[in-house]
């Protein structure tokens, strides 16, 4: 799973649950006392702090769209096997195929560079609502406020960044209503260090994600590399290893029922705060616009990926990336359902509502939202398909990339050297595009998507181009894929030959081209349609935040996540699912050879784990003569913490989060604290792994271990 999906806070909830909520690690203070309740034995300075030393320092935004932790003084990362997935998919090939047999270096000079791969660590934060506000009145539009707001980011981050090389940002908190300018260090010399193999890291594949119980050993090791004078670089084979102010030290004691645990890390996006207009949204608009598009993309994946292991391989990626999203949807829907989580917003909506005939300036904030939904609604399909469908086409993505160039040579007198260097940059992106993509299985998709979307999308919302392209082809889907297909943005070898020979007359004849700027323009023109509608919602969620706030002085609500550091506690606990049925805190390495299949590739499993069960050979890494594969507890977690480092009460590593759990999948909307419990690989099976199984033992080296 790329996305982790867990839990939300009870707003008007009369008992506050420590385990609710990603907070601002800044803040801790405010928490720091019922930490302490559920046994946390550091203080705030030693998780967060500027000036020294602390678990901070150990975490960083990894590439972007995940967290990951440093394990040694030698630059040396742990995180999950699907967050390094793409990665390790890049370095992978037909006759060295590391995503399916796996990757160790076992020398510093065998570690893989990886393109693109970069490490974010938080240098500091401070809140700069003031500032922000102070340009700010009531008499604005909300447009005009965001540029306002976008002007005086810009100019914070400006002032942070000049004569140094951090990066800043300025990100907005309660729906607008706070604001806190971050400050990084990025590393752009990453490497891969080693990697289990697929049937360990992702072991259960699409069948067991967001599942409980789970046995995947989901982690991989990479190395951040820095220049000898200790600034971030790039890659260069004189470059060193990074040495951190803080690195994570290991427990092998393991976890029991009741024991404290905690998350650093940089979730992603939830959206606690939102209304029952916009889960009907989801339930009946949204969501099953997704699953519909990606199930036929992934059936089409499956379809050419069965008759050739090189597309298989060639397709791993992407095929992850769709089926996660695709899933989770599915379990989304579900769980709103199950869990009635509309009905609980009605609720908080109607205390809103006396709460607002105290304070008249709320009086509207609801109604107005319901409006806004009205609207949006009648265009939810229509926009879902396009994204979904429309995008998924990719000659239309190389067309459109096309547009810069196209409006140039259109023009009265051409400039031949801006043609050329639009034309040289539009090379890397035609290569790197098709380098990775099969022609037949991509114009298949193309026949599936234009059908789908010409058969979901009420006709009046369609472009009219494309209406008319469809009845001048009698709905003949494969017929106008073919069309596409003769195009020249619509394989390499044409592609480069026009942007070495850039010609305007190409354009004009070309469907692929006038297709994808038709959908282009009708998607600018339904956002001009829908731009008011959109100010006005977000207007009214940003009242309807603040007032939440107000109704509720002195509780410690969490803002919703939005890639910036948070942190996460509570206790390991079991749950029951359902009537009669209860859920242990751990599995076992027993669970694995019990789903074994051979038959199915998500349950097959490696010969030398195997042979390392029969012998029981688990080393120091074991509990009770078996060895444990993973853990769960409550904490409030999402997409984005995934490879966040799971910490005991003494800040000392236990885990590492990778999924949540199918009941509780309503979670990024609203916090269901019976359920919902975040699943981790037990630290003892990663060094297992490294050490017995992959023979790694240099690695195990590098860390500290602690036992009591």
């Amino acid at each position: 799973m790329k996305k982790l999906i867990i839990t939300l806070f009870i707003l008007l909830s009369s008992q506050m649950r420590a385990d609710e909520g990603m907070w601002i690690p800044l803040l801790l203070d405010r928490n720091h006392a019922d930490m302490q309740k559920l046994g946390l034995k550091l203080t705030p300075e030693q998780i967060f702090s500027i000036n020294n030393s602390s678990l901070k320092d150990a975490i960083v935004q990894f590439g972007g769209g995940c967290t990951a932790e440093l394990i040694s003084g030698e630059g040396l990362l742990l995180t999950n096997h699907h967050c390094g997935y793409a990665q390790i998919h890049a370095l992978s090939t037909v006759e060295d195929n590391i995503l399916e047999n796996g990757f160790w270096a076992m020398s510093r000079d065998r570690e893989k560079p990886c393109r693109g791969l970069t490490a974010r660590f938080l240098v500091r934060m401070e809140d700069v609502t003031d500032e922000v506000k102070a340009v700010l009145n009531d008499e604005m539009t909300e447009s005009e406020r965001n540029r306002k707001i976008s002007e005086i980011s810009q100019e914070m981050v400006s002032k942070v960044q000049e004569g140094t090389h951090y990066t800043a940002r300025v990100a907005q908190f309660y729906e607008g209503n706070q604001f806190y300018l971050f400050v990084y260090e990025v590393f752009e010399d990453v490497r891969l260090v080693g990697t289990p193999p697929e049937a360990i890291g992702k072991f259960g594949a699409d069948t067991d994600n967001w599942m409980w119980p789970r046995h995947t050993g989901d982690f991989a090791l990479f190395r951040i590399y820095m220049s000898p004078d200790g600034k971030p670089a790039k890659y260069s084979e004189d470059n060193v290893p990074y040495k951190s102010r803080h690195f994570l030290p290991i427990s092998l004691d393991g976890v029991r029922e009741g024991d404290f645990a905690m998350i650093m890390g940089y979730p992603g996006r939830t959206d606690r705060f939102a209304t029952s207009w916009s889960i009907n949204n989801s339930i009946e608009l949204k969501n099953p616009a997704i699953v519909n598009v990606r199930t036929k993309r992934l059936e089409i994946i499956d379809e050419f990926s069965g008759k050739n292991p090189a597309v298989r391989l060639l397709y791993a990626n992407k095929y992850a990336s769709i089926a996660n999203y695709w899933k989770y949807s599915i379990g989304q829907t579900e769980q709103l359902k199950r869990n009635k989580v509309a009905d609980k917003k009605i609720q908080i909506e109607n205390e809103f509502r006396e709460f607002a005939k105290q304070n008249p300036e709320y009086v509207d904030v609801l109604k107005n939202i319901e409006e806004a939904y009205k609207t949006l609604d009648q265009y939810e399909v229509m926009t879902r398909y396009n994204i979904e469908a429309i995008r998924a086409i990719e000659v239309f993505t190389i067309a459109n990339q096309m547009e810069a160039l196209e409006t140039e040579l259109q023009k009265t007198q051409p400039d031949t050297e801006k043609i050329k260097a639009t034309a040289d940059r539009l090379k890397g992106i035609v290569t790197r595009i098709f380098d990775n993509s099969y022609q037949p299985l991509e114009q298949k998709n193309a026949e599936e998507m234009l059908r789908i979307y010409a058969e979901n999308v009420p006709k009046n919302q369609q472009p009219k181009e494309f209406v008319a392209w469809v009845e001048k082809n009698k709905n003949d889907f494969s017929k106008m894929a073919q069309e596409l297909y003769k195009s020249p943005f619509s394989n390499k070898e044409q592609a480069l030959a026009f942007l070495n020979n850039p010609n305007k007359k190409v354009f004009e004849g070309d469907v692929a081209y006038k297709m994808a700027r038709a959908f282009t323009k009708h998607t600018a023109e339904t956002n001009a349609i829908l731009s008011s509608t959109n100010d006005q919602l977000r207007k009214a969620n940003r009242l309807f935040v603040e007032g939440l706030l107000k109704m509720n002085p002195g509780k410690n609500i969490a803002p919703n996540a939005n890639s910036t550091m948070r942190l996460t506690y509570g206790q390991v606990l079991g749950y029951s699912p359902a009537d009669a049925i209860w859920y242990d805190y751990k599995t076992t390495l027993t669970g694995v050879m019990e789903k074994e299949n051979p038959a199915l590739a998500e349950f097959t499993v490696p010969a030398r784990l195997k042979e390392l069960y029969e012998k029981k050979d688990f080393g120091i890494y074991a509990e009770n003569g078996n060895i444990v594969t993973c853990f769960i507890f409550n904490g409030d977690i999402t997409g984005g913490n995934s490879g966040s480092p799971v910490l005991n009460a003494k800040g000392e590593l236990i885990g590492v989060a990778f999924d949540g759990n199918w009941e509780a999948m309503s979670g990024d909307i609203f916090f269901e604290p019976e359920l919902q419990r975040c699943i981790n690989v037990d630290i003892r099976y990663v060094l297992f792994i490294i050490d017995k199984f992959a023979g790694a033992k240099h690695l195990i080296n590098e860390m500290s271990l602690r036992a009591r």
